[in-house]
């Protein structure tokens, strides 16, 4: 029965080959289903077929096949889970992986010894690193701390400094043993070996069947991409097929994956994306093990060191226990994993290979020059953890996602620049030299002409035009859309990555709260351990003194937007008198520019003492757990930060010139400050100031910060070590040495990094309908912003440790508040700020086609007159009369000014009321504010509802996976007991109600 099975199945091969070889081949392949992997025997005696021939020549098939697995997955993130799959050099041949592991194995040894990554014997592999100082009196601590370390079965070496012979280095190795009984217990998943049904006994080798032009087809197992996880292809029509033919044609002319990484040059880049399951000693025959010293990779290695070092006594007590004690009370200077070697090699690695993962992640991603191709998202997650490849994966996805909003955005612009000429407003504007405007200040400033203003009233056209109001109905729906296709998309990585079945540990408490609560105890309702225990009453006067505290900062930021307030009343009169004509002609421009400047300033000073004033608070709450104090004090700097950047354009956007009375009853602050008017064409092009200086101030400050200091910091430590041990010396220093000099990722982990990016959300969202251009440059700064993190990551920064997390924590419901909040103030910024819609009102209803149902450019004429209000010049009160009486505009002095308000004339019954259309237009803009919230919100939601948060061809991934897991793990008991059961026999021993 074998042997036929297996001959029909040789043939079904090779007319599969055949097949495929025609000169259209490649576009007719029609990949059906993916079935289950089999296992085939290639040592069966009653078949004369040679199983290595139809192997070697099946690897062509192979190749096309995994191009549709390539489509299915979308982007390929590359990875390598092995360390052995590194080479030195350019591999051409596909000899096996073990015998590969041997020859390097050989070379090793002697090669180690001087890398500094090995003990001095070359052959135990450093996990971790551990500095202190000789001069440190917590000499008993250590002295305790290392003796339990021993005990747990890690290696230790110490080895003092090159540089500074009170600094001792403590390197940590894990032999196997330690490191298979911590991966046991903390659920480490590892690659896992399917089961043979046909015979255990005999060797193996996996392969992949799917139908191909109708042929069945097996794939050969041994190359590495053959245990991969099972997918289903839809299956392909005639039509489909022809367009695809179409297409590859058309896209032959053009670059192969131009922003795909180049997997033919850089060979390490293959994926290798296996069935994992949690790893067990028992079963330890199940897991894909070639080489047992780099079965586990270096960041799951030092995972497991940092695990076992958390849970080390350096006293006696119950509460002295952990490294991160002796890091705080200074027993030890730094704690932190080894990079894997330099990042920088003398030969190319197209040519001869990457030398270590650092080095082939600094050429593949860190470079400047891969800044248009896709992050190698497996690669990073492999070298730093899941919870820094999870921030990149959400990097790179919103910043994909801006192309179609920066996109839009550019085209809202443009067509503000295409429709210039034809704007009848701003043409109106421009010609309208015998409209004379009153003072936008007291005393000082001239009565000017509507036409001076004609350059504002054209970059105002630029941003507030009649496309303005679609694109922040597009913005309000993309913010949705990216949040939800990023659940989908994390569910993918998180699947990928195998965090869906895991769960964070139970934390431990944080010392503080150990020391001031140590008194008071309660059973752990889970461990059911007695735990420190904080009074219901102790922890709301808590949050009580904290929530004041975060009230008061908001008041300083109030207070600061009330000095800038201030500062812009003041110097506009100042301006209007200066000396030079070109401040004095432009002195609201030079206000604003100003403001804005020194606004960025106080930002910058208050975000330094928000981060103090944070920290405190937060330590004042007492969290239990370190995730509650990080949740915490995430949520007071986003808050503190957030008001901070944005105050400012609160008050430019809804209350700059809404509350300024009318000329000869002006509303002043402390009875002496005339409140600031928007400029003659409208206070939009303020708010667009605002936010263009604050983003690209704030973007280029942030990039310097996390760059441009390490940067400096570090070379003043190398040209230190140059001048006192020469250029050659310190090339020579060990690895341990060389992360040492670098500096460590900063004391709050990636939140400086997401901060940065919400903060940019929000800009990108809750404005846009005043700056269009926003994504744009938001867009521009992320593919920088994405480099120079991975730059800081690679070069600058000790390597991190390598921690899991499934998704990006708090910062997604801050991210979906934003997208709520923006829906709201976009809604008031085109209701309030821009003037959509007294044109609508106007040209609906007092305009030429009143009463017409158009509202065409036509419809416009008139309305600057209408705009426009009439003020007696003899009304003005004493303190704010101008000093000139415009003489020089009609050569008398004038009588009567143009101000921008719905208002009566002064010979009316009721001089200065409001008109009829102030309450038209009052309405309409209320009216807009509900139907648009409620409008939009109803997208949001429907949009919500229609995606679903995981995709349904992963869910059936999830579910085939678990269902071939559980096959495969019953067969291999099964047949382990009979095996166990026939040894039994055997030996003449006999159980009763054996099973099975």
């Amino acid at each position: 029965m074998e042997a036929s099975s297996s001959g029909s199945m040789v043939s079904a091969v090779t007319s599969g080959k055949a097949k495929t070889h025609q000169p259209e081949g490649r576009e007719d392949l029609q990949v059906n289903q993916l079935e289950t992997q089999i296992w085939i025997k290639p040592d069966i005696q009653k078949t004369d077929v040679d199983f290595s021939e139809i192997l070697n020549a099946i690897q062509e098939i192979a190749k096309d096949v995994n191009i549709f697995f390539d489509e299915l997955e979308g982007v390929n993130s590359p990875s390598k889970d092995d360390d052995s799959l590194l080479h030195h050099g350019n591999l051409t041949s596909t000899s096996d992986d073990a015998s590969r592991l041997e020859v390097v194995g050989e070379e090793v040894p002697d090669k180690n010894k001087t890398n500094g990554l090995y003990f001095r014997d070359g052959k135990c592999r450093i996990d971790y690193i551990l500095v202190y100082r000789k001069s440190n009196p917590q000499t008993e601590k250590r002295e305790v701390f290392e003796r339990n370390i021993r005990a747990e079965g890690l290696q230790m070496e110490k080895e003092s400094s090159l540089t500074n012979s009170d600094i001792i280095f403590v390197k940590l190795h894990a032999p196997w043993e330690v490191l298979g009984k911590y991966a046991e217990l903390m659920n480490v998943r590892m690659p896992f070996r399917p089961f043979n049904p046909f015979n255990a006994g005999a060797p193996c080798i996996l392969v992949r069947c799917c139908f191909l032009n109708g042929h069945f087809i097996e794939i050969n197992g041994r190359s590495r991409r053959s245990r991969r996880k099972i997918y289903y292809l839809h299956r392909r029509y005639k039509f489909m097929n022809r367009i695809e033919k179409q297409i590859s044609r058309f896209r032959g002319w053009l670059p192969r994956k131009p922003m795909k990484l180049d997997k033919e040059t850089l060979p390490d880049l293959e994926e290798n994306d296996c069935y994992t399951a949690p790893f067990s000693q028992q079963r330890i025959h199940h897991f894909i093990i070639h080489n047992k010293d780099t079965f586990f990779n270096n960041a799951t290695r030092s995972r497991i060191v940092h695990h076992i070092l958390q849970r080390v006594k350096y006293e006696e007590g119950k509460n002295k226990i952990g490294l991160n004690r002796l890091l705080s009370n200074g027993s030890y200077e730094a704690a932190f994993p080894l990079h894997e070697g330099s990042y920088r090699s003398k030969n190319s690695i197209k040519t001869h290979g990457a030398e270590n993962h650092r080095h082939l992640l600094y050429e593949c991603w860190a470079s400047w020059g891969v800044w248009y191709k896709y992050q190698p998202l497996d690669l990073v997650r492999r070298y730093f953890g899941e919870k820094i490849g999870l921030y990149f994966a959400w990097l790179g996805w919103y910043t994909g996602m801006l192309f179609p909003a920066a996109f839009i955005g550019l085209f809202v612009f443009l067509y503000g620049v295409t429709t210039l000429n034809h704007c009848q407003v701003s043409k109106e504007v421009c010609q309208a030299t015998d409209i004379i405007m009153c003072p936008i200040c007291d005393k000082y400033c001239p009565f000017m002409r509507l036409s001076d203003s004609c350059i504002y009233a054209k970059v105002t056209h630029l941003f507030d035009n009649g496309a303005t109001v679609f694109f922040a109905v597009f913005m309000a729906v993309w913010a949705t859309v990216f949040l939800e296709f990023w659940k989908r998309r994390r569910a993918v990585i998180a699947y990928d990555w195998d965090l869906i079945d895991w769960e964070e540990e139970e934390e431990e408490i944080r010392p503080q709260f150990e020391a001031k609560y140590s008194k008071k105890e309660r059973m752990n309702p889970i461990s059911g351990k007695p735990e420190p225990y904080q009074a219901f009453a102790d922890k709301c006067s808590r949050l009580i003194v904290s929530a004041s505290g975060i009230f008061f900062m908001i008041c300083v930021v109030i207070a600061a937007v009330f000095g800038i307030v201030i500062y812009r009343v003041v110097t506009v009169s100042t301006f209007a008198a200066f000396k030079w004509a070109l401040i004095r002609n432009n002195s609201q421009v030079a206000t604003t520019g100003t403001a804005v400047c020194i606004n960025f300033c106080i930002i910058m000073l208050l975000n330094v003492l928000y981060e103090k004033v944070a920290l405190f608070l937060t330590n004042l709450e007492q969290p239990r757990t370190e995730s509650e104090w990080e949740n915490s004090f995430t949520l007071k700097m986003f808050l503190f930060q957030f008001v901070n950047l944005n105050s400012s354009t609160f008050y430019i956007a809804f209350f700059l010139g809404r509350f300024t009375g009318h000329p000869g009853a002006y509303l002043r602050l402390i009875n002496r400050w005339r409140l600031e008017e928007c400029h003659p064409s409208g206070c939009l092009i303020d708010l667009c100031m605002q936010m263009g200086i604050i983003m690209v101030l704030k973007q280029t400050w942030n990039n310097f910060m996390e760059l441009g200091y390490p940067l400096i910091q570090n070379w003043w430590t190398r040209r230190k070590l140059r001048q006192e041990y020469g250029t050659q010396r310190k090339t020579s220093f060990p690895q341990w040495e060389k992360d040492y000099n670098l500096q460590p990722m900063n004391a709050y982990g990636l939140f400086d990094e997401y901060l940065e990016m919400i903060l940019q959300f929000g800009f990108t969202t809750i404005f846009v309908a005043a700056f269009p251009l926003a994504p744009l440059l938001a867009l521009l700064n992320n593919i920088i912003e994405i480099r120079l993190d991975a730059y800081k990551f690679v070069t600058q920064w000790r390597r991190p440790l390598a921690s899991r997390a499934k998704d990006i924590g708090i910062w997604y419901g801050i991210l979906e508040g934003i997208g709520i909040l923006s829906v709201i103030t976009n809604a008031f910024v085109i209701a309030v700020t821009s003037d959509f819609i007294p044109r609508l009102v106007y040209a609906y209803k007092y305009g030429p086609c009143a009463g017409q149902g158009e509202a065409g450019q036509k419809c416009m004429v008139g309305y600057v007159n209408a705009s426009l209000s009439v003020f007696l010049v003899s009304d003005f009160e004493n303190r704010s009369e101008p000093t000139s009486n415009g003489s020089e505009f009609s050569g008398s002095p004038l009588k009567y000014c143009r101000y921008r308000d719905y208002r009566d004339p002064p010979h009316s019954p009721v001089p200065y009321g409001y008109t009829l259309q102030f309450w038209h237009v009052l309405a309409a803009r209320l009216a807009f504010i509900i139907v648009f919230e409620h409008l939009v919100f109803c997208i949001k939601h429907l949009i919500s509802y229609l995606i679903p948060d995981l995709p349904k061809d992963l869910r059936d991934r999830m579910r085939r996976e678990k269902y071939l897991i559980q096959e495969m793990m019953y067969e291999a008991e099964l047949e382990r007991l009979q095996k166990e059961r026939k040894e039994r026999k055997k030996n003449g021993k006999s159980y009763h109600n054996e099973w099975p």
